[in-house]
């Protein structure tokens, strides 16, 4: 099961969310602090982001702006688990306003956190329509002036965004000729988006020099994202088997990554345009249901308008009799489509989104883009005569490539535990969380939230803390602690307990392993696994109860 993030932070007894032995007082009038606490504990969902959003404005009639800014952080980290980034302008200006106001709201670090989400809200523009482009220049107007280092690569992306392929250019040098950031995050990664403008604008050989030596072994995202990111160019340039071999080992794990959704649009118009529309069928009616819970506009109108060229490829392959199973989404109803029904129900819903994007914009850009898409309709026909061929092991499409180098794997010498550790642990599995300000990594799964964070003098300790989304009334105090001691009794992992906040009981565990020597990363994903896997289960045991 995919971890997502949210929960708490670390409190004043150094416990992650964690408040022993306090009552209380009613609802009305408790401390805001308080409420927080139970706000960032509470089910991830839009009842969640609205408590928070309702402490945060009665902090601001309080004229409490610390309380007022966690709240907001936490607001921000939720927008950012459910992939709502179109969400975070405006908690995002009220929390850099509170800090232009009072420095000290923000802890040793909190800065450059703030900063990584003013840029999250930045880029929200390229996502979503929702977000308005003067309140997306003003955001960037700040970081520029506050020197922030990835301005020129954020003022590229828009340019390319609104069609202003000249502005975009000039400000790629300058991108590019910079020295990279450890603030703008990972340069592996920027080296892709830097492939990706460039393939954009039809340099296949300039996007393949770009990402000619990729593949960083502490990218969590890499060598698969560069491999997506190089289908089209070897295709374009002329080296079609290895395109086909990007193709097949990126999709290996994209396959499996809910966060991989944005990539599959490249992996659908290489399927078209080398010959292989069956194959970009099956891509299609496996990942369908993802469409209607995308993270974002941007994606699902690519990933619509790469669909109904597959679509458009297979009905001139003979292909139109096939069926494909529409997942129910709101109001509309679940249905098989031919292959025909398909491609147009995704023409329209690429079209109409790329109007959005075009009517905020006020350009034609984006819905020239996606009918530039669909005129490739014509070379994929061509294609159809000689489909490019596989590499010899794509037998193997399930599982890692039989040639998967030595230096891919992980290593088995022992190291000192680090949050990059924990979160790399994390990446390998797919699973989705979020770093707060005290370097707790929190995520949910299913009904467990888990918070795991170094403790110990150094460091040393994982600790693993698991949190049930349901609670108990008090009134059943005896019956909650008896199911603790009985799972203690009967189970190793995690050690269950009772927390009671006054009017309600909140169940928990931890797990707690000395790692002073140091671990594995090998070993490391196996402790994470156990803890998220006894943690579920605690959690699922505690949501059957009666």
């Amino acid at each position: 099961m995919t971890g997502q993030p949210g929960g708490r932070g670390l409190e004043e007894f150094g416990w992650p969310g964690w408040l022993p032995g306090r009552r209380r007082p009613d609802r009305d009038h408790r401390a805001l602090a308080e409420e927080l606490a139970d706000a960032r504990d509470s089910p991830d969902g839009e009842a969640r982001a609205a408590e928070l959003e309702r402490i945060a404005a009665r902090a601001d009639a309080t004229a409490d702006d610390r309380s007022a800014l966690d709240a907001r952080l936490a607001l921000i980290e939720t927008y950012l688990l459910h992939g709502q980034r179109w969400r975070l302008v405006e908690p995002v200006r009220r929390c850099l306003a509170a800090v232009d106001r009072r420095p000290d709201l923000l802890p040793p670090g909190g800065r450059e956190l703030l900063s990584r989400y003013q840029r999250y809200a930045v880029e929200a523009l390229l996502g979503s329509s929702r977000v308005g482009l003067d309140q997306a220049r003003a955001l960037l107007d700040d970081l520029a002036a506050g020197g922030a280092p990835v301005v020129a690569e954020l003022r590229c992306r828009i340019a390319d965004h609104l069609g202003d392929e000249p502005a975009a250019r000039s400000w790629y040098d300058r991108w590019a000729a910079a020295a990279p950031d450890p603030a703008d995050g990972c340069p592996e990664c920027a080296r892709v988006r830097r492939a990706e403008l460039l393939a954009g604008w039809g340099d296949w050989r300039a996007a393949l020099d770009e990402l000619a030596d990729a593949g960083r072994a502490d990218c969590t995202e890499g060598p698969e994202r560069g491999l997506a990111a190089t289908m089209l160019p070897w295709l374009r340039a002329g080296e079609p088997e290895r395109a086909a071999a990007a193709h097949v080992r990126a999709y290996r794990r994209h396959r499996r990554e809910r966060a991989a959704f944005p990539y599959l649009a490249a992996h659908l118009r290489f399927c078209a345009l080398a010959g292989h529309p069956g194959r970009g069928l099956d891509i299609l009616a496996e990942r369908l249901p993802r469409l209607d819970h995308a993270d974002d506009e941007l994606s699902a109108m690519e990933f619509a308008a790469a669909g109904a060229l597959v679509c458009a490829v297979a009905t001139d392959a003979g292909l139109g009799g096939r069926t494909v199973h529409r997942p129910a989404s709101g109001s509309r109803p679940a249905a098989d489509l031919d292959v025909g029904a398909l491609g147009a129900a995704l023409l329209d819903l690429a079209t109409g989104l790329a109007g959005s994007f075009d009517a905020r914009n006020g350009t034609g850009h984006q819905s020239g883009r996606i009918a530039s898409w669909l005129a490739e309709r014509t070379q994929a026909e061509q294609a159809l005569v000689s489909p490019v061929p596989w590499p010899a092991d794509r037998t193997g499409d399930d599982g890692p490539p039989a040639d998967t180098p030595a230096d891919d794997l992980p290593d088995v010498e022992p190291v000192p535990l680090s949050l990059a550790l924990i979160t790399a642990a994390l990446d390998r599995r797919g699973d989705r969380y979020v770093v707060d300000a005290a370097d707790t990594v929190v995520g949910r799964w299913g009904e467990a939230l888990i918070q795991v964070r170094r403790a110990g003098e150094r460091g040393e300790i994982l600790h693993v803390r698991t949190v049930a989304s349901r609670r108990l009334p008090a009134s059943r105090r005896a019956e909650a602690y008896a199911f603790c001691n009985s799972w203690n009794q009967d189970r190793l992992l995690p050690t269950a307990y009772v927390h009671d906040s006054g009017a309600e009981l909140v169940l928990a565990g931890d797990v707690s392993t000395d790692l002073s020597h140091g671990v594995a990363p090998v070993q490391l994903d196996v402790l994470l696994a156990a803890a998220v896997r006894t943690g579920s289960a605690y959690a699922d045991s505690v949501a059957a109860l009666p």
